[in-house]
């Protein structure tokens, strides 16, 4: 078993993707965490389990991270490197979640929460994401239709519908309230996604209370995935055209990420003794960038071996 090495502890106990470099600073692997201090210390544990990896391990000289705002957003960015380029030691490209949107269609004849696989709609319906994991999303759609029951609201209903709808309390709601319910949620609206994930909390515990155990799982299961889809990230955009580099510096350290038609395509880091021209952390990106570039300076000061 190898010692680890210091620059684990330096590694924050967040979500994010890390890489190894080998000496000649060609990247060997790329992986994702929820925890990054506890995912990366495992590979100087006990890696009987993973045998191609325990043959990596030696050749490993340095550890570079990038520090994400949600395990969603790790997930993103993993997915994006791994198309782009497989290291030697990956051997997955993407990743196995597949990407889905959630399409809401809010015309009170025919409204309509469901996934779809691409973001082409007509008019007036809005689409959210892109998401990673199909089944996870579809468990999302799952609890906000519980909450906002907009696929049984039309008119021409039937009477089963109406019956669902009046369970969920949805019975007397106007569409354009529920599509408008919705999408607050899938928009991050601090107080409506508070609020639904509260109202499910309430129904989740509601029903373990009274011993029905698998209402109260799958509760459970659909707060986590609205958790999931409501997390913050940034590193995959829908439709979203252009292309951009986004860098910050720190002591020595560039940090660049290539957005390429929103989604991130490449991460470099170099040393260099000042901030290069075009240096820049625009907004929604700054205190991102500028936490990852510490991070690297952090790390680049603290050799695997």
């Amino acid at each position: 078993m190898l010692a680890r090495p210091d620059a684990v502890a330096a590694l924050p106990a967040a979500p994010g993707v890390y890489r190894f470099r080998d000496d000649s600073g060609r990247v060997l692997y790329v992986g994702r965490a929820g925890e990054l201090r506890r995912r990366v210390g495992s590979y100087w544990g006990d890696l009987r389990d993973r045998r191609h990896l325990r043959r990596m391990m030696p050749r490993v000289a340095r550890l570079e991270a990038l520090v994400c705002d949600s395990a969603h957003e790790a997930a993103w960015a993993e997915r994006n490197l791994l198309e782009r380029s497989l290291p030697p030691w990956n051997r997955i490209v993407g990743g196995f979640e597949v990407p889905v949107v959630i399409r809401l269609d809010p015309s009170p004849e025919a409204p309509r929460l469901e996934l779809a696989s691409s973001h082409r709609s007509a008019p007036g319906v809005r689409c959210f994401g892109p998401y990673l994991g199909a089944r996870k999303v579809q468990l999302a759609v799952s609890g906000l239709e519980r909450l906002y029951p907009i696929n049984h609201a039309a008119p021409t209903r039937t009477a089963a519908e109406r019956e669902l709808a009046r369970l969920r309390g949805g019975q007397d709601a106007p569409v354009a309230h529920l599509a408008s319910a919705v999408a607050s949620v899938l928009d991050r609206e601090p107080t409506a996604v508070a609020d639904t994930l509260a109202a499910l909390a309430s129904r989740r515990d509601a029903a373990a209370g009274s011993q029905a155990y698998e209402a109260a799982a799958r509760l459970q299961e659909e707060i986590e995935a609205v958790t999931w889809v409501v997390a913050p990230q940034r590193v995959t955009t829908l439709g979203e055209e252009g292309d951009r580099d986004v860098t910050a510096w720190a002591d020595d350290v560039l940090v660049r990420l290539r957005i390429r038609n929103g989604r991130l395509r490449s991460w470099e880091q170099e040393t260099c003794s000042r901030p290069v021209p075009g240096t820049r952390a625009p907004d929604g990106w700054a205190a991102f960038l500028h936490r990852n570039a510490e991070l690297a300076v952090r790390l680049a000061s603290l050799p695997v071996r």
